[in-house]
């Protein structure tokens, strides 16, 4: 690059006014406005000051870099203008995604909460009476409606919603044993995603922790030693993110259900995952669901909208009527609770389950593919790619992530890529510039490629956004 004077670079950029003068800058101006495209064009303006202070650009770059700068700013306006929150399209066969938004939700839940949205709705009216309604309704009827198609007693037990699973705990400690102390395993003190810890949570709902047995062995004895004047609540927490094993001893949950009734104490059980779907139909075993806690006994069941029940994000506590009456109003419920779009959200996919259209719910709907299912829909995409991708069709395991089920894998079928002339993370990081991005796993120098979470309709993509890729590598 031929030695220049900076300082003749600097005085061939325009000013913002001047620049804003032109016609091409009038134009974005009368449809964008002209707070954003001036903001755009300082951003411009300024990475060229940064490339001429660190000598990147000379007479011919300068030159060349003002005649696109039009361009350049449209770039940036664009930018600027978009939504950071983006749809992906997940490749990485982990269903309940975290970072990916969890459940996807069902379309009739799109529907519905549109049609609320879009005007007034009746949250907290009653129609009937022309007064002052429950927004808890909403959700309570349709649980009470599948318990009864379920064989359940719907008189003794209510539902109340609020904004996540960490919330409904923390209410339901702070109702049922605010000042008091609450039992619980030590192997059962689980951190969730964020660092958000039991005893935390604990602690903050005004509860006292009581910790018995050990971190591998609790009895139903411990418990029972533990229970004092000062005793409140037993809680059963579900360790959905861990595995303990090897030599293990837990109360089973019949043994709590027993003792609490005994002593004439409320037993919770925080299931985090909180499935209403029979999971051993796709060969997930030992996943406790809401519907088995409720008919062994237990009190009150805290769980999470938007995991394996395929709902939005809340945080739903079920149980006997008594003590969600007493939860209802708690001043903490007004500051937990939800919306209009999450109980229209959660309302119509509360009704896919009381229609048992199962397959309505994304999040089953894809834990009931089959790998060969998986692998035809692979097969069709591997036929679609370009002669430069190495294609590999594998073997592979899907699993439920978000904390659910943690040794609970998918049997499934992977499409594994790799290109010449492009590492594995390189690859996956074009597919992430994708619109819509790709998201998918790099293992052993390769990028592996899981359709089981991605919607049929995606499949394509899948394959214009591989095409693309490799395109000039």
């Amino acid at each position: 690059m031929q030695l220049v004077n900076k300082a003749d670079l600097f005085r061939k950029l325009p000013s913002v006014d001047e620049f804003l003068r032109t016609s091409e800058m009038m134009a974005l101006v009368s449809t964008e406005g002209a707070t954003a495209v001036t903001e755009a064009c300082r951003v411009v303006l300024a990475r060229l000051r940064e490339e001429i202070a660190a000598g990147r650009l000379d007479s011919a770059g300068i030159d060349l870099a003002l005649s696109g700068m039009a361009e350049a700013v449209g770039r940036e306006l664009r930018r600027a203008l978009s939504y950071s929150l983006r749809p992906v399209i997940n490749a990485t066969g982990v269903v309940l995604h975290t970072n990916l938004g969890r459940a996807p939700l069902a379309v009739s839940a799109l529907e519905h909460a549109r049609d609320v949205a879009a005007g007034y709705s009746n949250l907290e009216y009653d129609l009937e009476t022309g007064e002052r309604g429950k927004r808890d309704v909403h959700a309570d009827r349709l649980f009470r409606k599948f318990l009864s198609i379920q064989g359940g007693s719907v008189a003794e037990i209510s539902t109340v919603v609020v904004n996540n699973n960490a919330a409904a705990v923390l209410l339901a400690l702070n109702t049922l044993a605010e000042g008091g102390e609450v039992i619980v395993s030590r192997g059962e003190l689980v951190e969730i995603g964020g660092s958000f810890r039991i005893p935390e949570v604990m602690s903050k709902s005004g509860a006292k922790l009581c910790e018995v047995g050990t971190t591998n062995r609790t009895r139903i004895t411990d418990y029972e030693r533990a229970i004092n004047e000062r005793t409140r609540l037993l809680l059963r927490v579900h360790r959905s993110n861990f595995q303990i094993t090897g030599f293990t001893e837990q109360p089973r949950l019949d043994e709590l259900v027993i003792l609490a009734r005994k002593k004439n104490l409320p037993l919770m059980e925080d299931l985090g995952s909180g499935a209403l779907f029979d999971l051993s139909s796709v060969g997930v075993n030992q996943e406790p669901g809401v519907l088995d806690s409720l008919r062994t006994g237990v009190h009150v069941v805290t769980y999470s909208g938007d995991k394996l029940l395929g709902g939005p994000q809340a945080g739903i506590l079920s149980g006997r009527s008594d003590l969600i009456s007493r939860m209802r109003t708690n001043s903490l419920f007004r500051a937990l609770r939800v919306d209009k779009l999450t109980y229209a959200a959660l309302e119509a996919t509360l009704l896919a389950y009381v229609k048992r259209d199962f397959d309505a719910l994304p999040i089953l709907r894809m834990m009931r593919l089959s790998k060969e299912e998986i692998a035809r829909r692979a097969q069709a995409v591997a036929g679609s790619l370009s002669p430069r991708v190495d294609i590999q069709l594998l073997d592979g395991e899907s699993i439920l992530g978000g904390g659910a089920a943690p040794s609970a894998i998918l049997p499934t079928s992977l499409l594994a890529i790799s290109c010449p002339g492009l590492s594995a993370d390189e690859l996956a990081s074009r597919l992430r510039y994708f619109d819509p991005p790709v998201v998918a796993r790099v293992e052993e120098d390769r990028v592996l490629l899981d359709l089981r979470t991605v919607f049929p309709e995606q499949d394509q993509l899948i394959a214009a956004a591989l095409n693309k890729a490799v395109k000039n590598s």
